[in-house]
């Protein structure tokens, strides 16, 4: 995918978010660091941008799933500890249904710890998931709600997103043939 194909299936995920909401009622989107809060911003800015969504409340919110992971030890041994960012969500997610954004969607395992992370933090009615890539290859029973873009790969294969504000650039990558981790 390119910026444009990136654009793109942002503004759709934004449509089906209003779409499935009734007039008014606030969107409550919380991003997996380090690159879902990014897309989380530009989703709002995105829902912001329609007639539908204009003047629609608008909750944001960033995790931190370091400390939730069910990999972390297992990798090969690393020279630091794992750098752990803040969790910012500045508004009660009980009662709420919330939208958990992502880069990418591999085995699920990424996902899990963020609903893991999201529910101490209250009662959620709802957890929605929006994910740019849907790659498939799922070790748990998760489902994206909202996908900008299905892309088959191989399970070795390694997707890598690029977003304007941490590479310079924006656009989505298949690097074949590696061992891929989940992102």
């Amino acid at each position: 995918m390119d910026a444009a194909g990136i654009d793109r299936a942002l503004t759709r995920i934004a449509h089906e978010l209003l779409e499935q909401r009734g007039a008014g009622e606030s969107v409550a989107l919380v991003g997996i660091r380090s690159r879902g809060d990014l897309l989380a911003q530009r989703l709002a800015r995105k829902i912001q941008e329609l007639p539908e969504g204009a003047g629609r409340p608008i909750l944001m919110g960033a995790l931190d799933i370091t400390l939730y992971r069910d990999d972390v030890g297992l990798a090969a041994p690393q020279p630091a500890a794992p750098v752990i960012h803040a969790t910012e969500v500045p508004f009660d997610v009980t009662g709420r249904r919330v939208v958990i954004v992502d880069d990418v969607l591999f085995t699920g395992r990424t996902v899990r710890a963020a609903m893991d992370a999201l529910t101490d933090l209250g009662r959620p009615q709802a957890i929605e998931l929006a994910v740019l890539v849907d790659r498939g290859h799922r070790e748990l029973p998760i489902k994206a709600n909202h996908i900008g873009k299905n892309i088959p790969t191989a399970r070795r294969d390694r997707v890598q997103v690029r977003l304007l504000e941490t590479d310079g650039a924006d656009e989505v990558m298949v690097e074949e043939g590696r061992d891929a981790v989940d992102a």
